[in-house]
């Protein structure tokens, strides 16, 4: 998991759930080529992207070209495990 400030945020597109084209692509499958081109074209548009996750629904993800275009700083790295008893059991 990464944890970062972006101290300019005006820099930064949030693309809220009802700006997706489709909600089903809220929802965990494998991305479609429509999918990939819409998040292809948001990074075209914006350098900096913060949209819904799909894996956690309260969590957003941020997507971003390169570190210099989100100007970020504070940046700190941690190992993420699953914790599997979380996950359900057929």
């Amino acid at each position: 998991m990464v944890r970062a400030t972006v101290p300019d945020l005006t820099s930064v597109h949030r693309v809220k759930p009802e700006d997706v084209p489709n909600p089903n692509w809220l929802r965990p499958g494998d991305p479609s080529v429509y999918q990939q081109g819409f998040g292809d074209d948001l990074l075209k548009k914006h350098g900096v992207v913060v949209i819904p996750s799909v894996v956690s629904t309260n969590s957003w993800n941020m997507i971003f070209t390169d570190t210099e275009a989100a100007k970020l700083i504070d940046i700190k790295q941690e190992r993420f495990a699953l914790d599997t008893r979380f996950v359900k059991r057929p």
